[in-house]
């Protein structure tokens, strides 16, 4: 969320923002009419302040009035008046200052001075690594998974609907190897502390990550107890300090936490939903980390190369891709996209968003932190990012390690996790 100030002190900047994310004139609008208001609200402050001031000198008078047994039925009668002006006053405060809240609960973070402009045509590939196998007689990782008995789409299709999956005997067993490889990686080798959060979460938890109000329609939700199964562990996790001050030699921190994920896919209509490319439920080690304004920067660095570490350790080719302001996330100010190299369907995919929220979440969540003793307390930066999603990591590796006979080779670094070296 953003300041309210930014309404009156940057208006400009954040109408630009806007328009370099391909903002539709319905937002600008909504820009507009938050500057008025700010307006309407810094005057009805000073109006209440200026009857306040007035109803304390009528108190006052009253008092030595009194106390002089002088008459002050007038003053009483005026200073009643002044009370019920006050009161009607703060209730238009307090609508105007929700309107404005609501109006900048919807309006997305401004993106980082180094993100071009434009919308997913205008990202930037910035990194690449290893060398993609040949698309050419390789078959997609539903056919392969199917045929080793290890995805099994139907039944999931027949338990729950299209857009789950069911992993079978070696494939439960991998995903249970991803989780203890993601993790371990991470926490032992990256030092991030493990989390292991509630995957049902309370409106404001949703509202403090930025997916509440204006994605409500993409997650699922327990109506009757006004809770939410999370998108992402980025949800309960960042939120772990909400309304909390932190002490600064905490800065910066790593968090880590597997969970499932859950995600209504509202409007995905005519994407690619063949096999475990794009599902309601998924799995997913997350990480989330803390830190200073002057520090984020680098931390997004540093966080996006925890999560490419852990696809260089699985041996997949992948690109590190700067996403333009259009394609940059509601709560993101800058974000990297790590693709992965799927050769059964001849695309890179995303397995990886490593993003800088700045103080956008903090903000709305009210997380601080204190630089030193006796300073006023500063909004922390926030960054989250996959390490990794784990439905396109496993067509990955069913495609990219398949071998003419069927079988598919396991990575040395998931050999331990998985107790074999091939899936067959």
């Amino acid at each position: 969320m953003h300041d309210m100030r930014a309404l009156r002190e940057q208006v400009d900047l954040l109408r630009d923002a806007m328009r370099r994310r391909g903002a539709d004139d319905a937002l600008l609008q909504l820009i507009d009419r938050g500057e008025d208001l700010d307006r309407d609200r810094r005057t009805l402050i000073q109006a209440v302040e200026e009857r306040k001031a007035a109803r304390n000198t009528n108190s006052q008078e009253v008092a030595r009035r009194k106390k002089a047994k002088e008459p002050a039925d007038e003053l009483i009668a005026s200073g009643r008046e002044l009370g019920e002006e006050i009161a009607r006053l703060e209730g238009e405060l307090d609508a105007v200052e929700g309107e404005l809240r609501a109006m900048l609960l919807v309006l997305p973070n401004v993106t980082a001075p180094g993100v071009p402009a434009g919308g997913e045509e205008c990202n930037r590939v910035v990194r690449e690594w290893g060398t993609p196998r040949d698309a050419a007689g390789v078959r997609p990782h539903w056919e392969v998974g199917a045929a080793l008995g290890i995805i099994d789409l139907e039944r999931a299709a027949k338990i729950s609907g299209s857009g789950f999956v069911v992993y079978r005997a070696l494939g439960a067993r991998l995903v249970r190897a991803l989780i203890n490889f993601f993790i371990e990686l991470h926490s032992r080798e990256h030092g991030y502390e493990e989390i292991w959060p509630p995957i049902l979460v309370n409106r404001a938890t949703l509202t403090g990550t930025g997916q509440l109000p204006k994605f409500e329609d993409d997650v699922y939700s327990v109506t009757v107890d006004d809770l939410f199964l999370i998108p992402t562990a980025e949800v309960p996790v960042t939120n772990l300090y909400r309304d909390e001050i932190v002490d600064a030699d905490m800065l910066p921190k790593g968090f880590v936490a597997y969970t499932p994920c859950f995600r209504r896919e509202a409007g995905s209509a005519g994407k690619d939903t063949r096999g475990v490319l794009r599902t309601h439920e998924f799995d997913k080690v997350e990480l989330v980390r803390y830190s200073t304004p002057e520090d984020s920067a680098n931390q997004l660095e540093l966080l996006t190369r925890h999560a490419e570490t852990a696809l260089e350790r699985l041996g997949i080719p992948y690109r590190r891709k700067l996403l333009a302001a259009g394609d940059t996330g509601f709560s993101s100010a800058m974000t990297y996209d790590l693709e992965a190299w799927a050769p059964g369907v001849g695309a890179w995919l995303e397995v990886s968003s490593c993003s800088n929220c700045t103080d956008f979440q903090a903000r709305r969540a009210n997380i601080r932190f204190r630089a030193a003793k006796g300073e006023k307390p500063r909004l922390v930066h926030t960054l989250n990012g996959s390490g990794l999603a784990f439905p396109r990591t496993i067509a990955c590796l069913l495609e990219h390690y398949q071998c003419s006979d069927g079988t598919v080779v396991v990575p040395e670094a998931l050999r331990p996790y998985l107790g074999t070296d091939r899936l067959s």
